[in-house]
């Protein structure tokens, strides 16, 4: 009977951890897609000067996508630590 909750519980690990990975996979692909998308089909919003500075629309979207990206990362590593950690410590 224990080997048997104890699938159940790797088949918990298991779905949340693909859960999450894919979630945020799929968020970081939707944008990286839709900017070369924009690049492709639209590039003149990239020459749109932002505030009469030298920073364009292209720059400031390329930044935002890095440190969004950075920011997923950061939500996964912190997910993964406090939560399915301790489902794969209970597991073992």
């Amino acid at each position: 009977m224990d080997n048997l909750n104890s699938s159940s519980k790797f088949k918990k690990l298991v779905f949340f951890n693909q859960l999450v990975s894919f979630s945020l996979s799929f968020i970081i692909l939707t944008l990286y897609f839709s900017f070369i998308l924009i690049i492709g089909f639209y590039p003149n919003i990239f020459h749109i000067f932002i505030f009469k500075s030298s920073i364009t629309f292209g720059i400031a979207l390329g930044l935002f996508i890095i440190l969004i990206s950075i920011f997923l990362t950061l939500i996964y590593v912190i997910i993964s630590n406090l939560f399915l950690d301790k489902l794969k410590e209970h597991n073992e």
